[in-house]
């Protein structure tokens, strides 16, 4: 069961987080509590896993370079290659679907420089090719999803 400050956190705040300096205590002052009441909230829904981080969303090669790449890897393997390829922070979500390429990551650098430099580090850490899949169209897919509060 949530507490009502934490469905508050998660309805109200997917979307509109505030862009400001202050953000947190922004977010207390708009439902009347402390600052640090907001942060000690955001920190038990990390705990119990409800959210996995708070940032931005950023459209696709607006900054910078990004690709979905993906790889074809022994199931024997596959956690050692999974594990390898999500230490990278240019990683961003490494996930493992049901084809022949079992292994699918979106990679994010500030250079097609960078990026191609990371795939082929990834391509020699782990001794599998990649196979680079750029963005042809861009799809916006709405993930928010409201509570109900009434409980």
């Amino acid at each position: 069961m949530l507490a009502p400050l934490h469905k508050r956190l998660l309805n109200d705040y997917q979307q509109d987080f505030p862009l400001s300096p202050t953000p947190y205590r922004d977010i207390a002052e708009q439902l009347g509590v402390s600052e640090d009441e907001v942060l000690n909230a955001f920190q038990t829904l990390s705990e119990q896993q409800m959210i996995s981080r708070i940032g931005p969303v950023i459209a696709p090669n607006s900054i910078g370079n990004s690709a979905l790449v993906a790889m074809a890897v022994p199931e024997i393997d596959l956690a050692r290659v999974a594990e390898l390829v999500s230490a990278y922070p240019e990683v961003n979500h490494n996930y493992e679907r049901e084809n022949r390429f079992n292994l699918w990551f979106v990679l994010i650098a500030d250079s097609e420089t960078h990026l191609k430099a990371v795939i082929a580090d990834i391509e020699t850490q782990t001794g599998y090719p990649t196979m680079l899949l750029p963005m042809l169209a861009d799809y916006f897919i709405n993930l928010g999803f409201e509570l109900n509060l009434h409980d």
